[in-house]
């Protein structure tokens, strides 16, 4: 399966399994078990989400909104849970404001999974972490 790097965002092929003990990034050679969640800018977006086999969770958030913040150390809690299941990236939409106007964010904090490249499921407002592990669960693979 095809797997974004956290760190460097480069796309790798990693064996199908349930369970890994070691799998780092073929070109900075970083753990792709680091489940912490990346950045992502318009430049990097797309790859990031069209070249990943497993799901995509984005986080469009801004630096100015409480309600963000609040949730920022959840999001990233939530991510160390999922390593290879889920890919947990944000959008800085106070810099990225292409991409917010382009996938039609009115409030934040907006999630929205992606699978296969497409949007499958969108939800805005803070969630806490029992609903977030929810829906990380219902749609990692």
């Amino acid at each position: 399966m095809r797997v974004v790097c956290p760190h460097c965002l480069a796309v790798n092929n990693v064996p199908a399994k349930e369970s890994y003990k070691k799998a780092n990034c073929g070109k900075c050679k970083g753990s792709l078990l680091d489940s912490k969640p990346a950045s992502l800018r318009a430049t990097t977006f797309d790859e990031a989400v069209v070249n990943s086999d497993i799901p995509v969770i984005v986080d469009f958030w801004a630096p100015w909104c409480g309600p963000c913040k609040m949730m920022a150390p959840t999001f990233e809690k939530v991510a160390e849970k999922f390593p290879l299941k889920m890919f947990f990236a944000k959008v800085n939409t106070e810099t990225e404001q292409l991409l917010g106007a382009r996938f039609g964010i009115r409030s934040i904090p907006t999630l929205i999974i992606f699978k296969g490249g497409k949007e499958v499921h969108r939800v805005s407002g803070a969630l806490d972490e029992r609903s977030l592990m929810s829906l990380a669960s219902q749609f990692s693979s």
